[in-house]
């Protein structure tokens, strides 16, 4: 009798202690791990959240590692406060206990997210079977509190292609090139060793980003010769890069190129390193 009264207090308190709390998570059979986006430029691992919405782990080409966390709520936060992040076991998991990994700030209409470090370790703690839990106050109801866990089911092999997706990304992003000016060899349509480099950089990403509809190439040149000489040459540069942009399987539509001369000089003519400035080809490009 005595064992079955503590058996009941037991549960009173199991009940107790989840009264209140509004959990969103997917079971086994509903969790799903997505590689949204694959490619050089991008790579995006989500996860669906039934009735909550979606949690996004992603990076990008960049010179350096980088790496993000998003939480794409359906219903956005209607006040500023922070979510504790915790690593929990699943239910399969009895016995082990949880810890805090961080706090994660909810900005009034904005879906938060966590920064690199954070991020990472949220896939590792996920890598060996823990699950990445978020707990905040509603903001609606004072007294109930939100759950929000990633299931751990069918994660690894998401997780494996992401990895590799990582490793493959462009180190280099659009910011590095959306402005890009390009040198020659004196009198030439030549670039320099430096120039050509970052040409193929350029054409490498026009390759992999088709959302890139018009890329401006401009030619000038310096005011050593005639001045006619000068604005032929400036038009061959711009015309030779639109050409080799478009050898690579670059729609030519996309390719806008133009020849100025000496006009719009960088630096002064007076000196070999002024002229070398001047002698330049401008790339120029927009996202939508």
């Amino acid at each position: 009798m005595k064992k079955l009264l503590t058996l009941v207090a037991l549960s009173l308190i199991v009940a107790q202690t989840n009264a209140g709390i509004r959990q969103y998570s997917a079971d086994i059979e509903n969790s799903n791990w997505q590689l949204t986006d694959n490619s050089r430029l991008q790579c995006t691992l989500s996860h669906q959240i039934p009735r909550y919405g979606e949690a996004k782990f992603y990076s990008s080409a960049n010179r350096k590692m980088n790496m993000e966390f998003e939480l794409d709520m359906m219903r956005l936060p209607d006040s500023y406060s922070l979510a504790e992040v915790r690593s929990e076991a699943p239910n399969w998991r009895p016995g082990i206990s949880g810890r805090i990994m961080a706090n994660m700030k909810l900005h009034k209409q904005f879906s938060p997210g966590l920064p690199k470090k954070i991020a990472w370790n949220m896939l590792n703690e996920l890598d060996q079977g823990m699950s990445p839990t978020f707990y905040y106050n509603d903001w609606y109801s004072e007294n109930e509190k939100i759950s929000v866990g990633l299931s751990t089911a069918r994660f690894q092999k998401a997780y494996q292609d992401f990895v590799g997706c990582v490793g493959n990304l462009l180190n280099f992003s659009f910011d590095d090139i959306s402005y890009t000016v390009l040198n020659y060899q004196f009198g030439s349509d030549k670039l320099t060793k430096s120039s050509q480099k970052r040409m193929n950089m350029i054409v490498e990403y026009l390759s992999l980003d088709p959302k890139l509809e018009l890329v401006l190439v401009d030619g000038y040149s310096d005011s050593y010769g005639p001045r006619n000489v000068n604005f032929k040459l400036s038009k061959l540069r711009a015309n030779n890069v639109k050409d080799l942009i478009v050898s690579s399987g670059i729609d030519a539509s996309r390719i806008e190129a133009q020849g100025y001369g000496e006009k719009r000089h960088v630096a002064s003519n007076q000196t070999i390193i002024g002229r070398n400035k001047n002698r330049r080809v401008v790339i120029r490009m927009e996202q939508p």
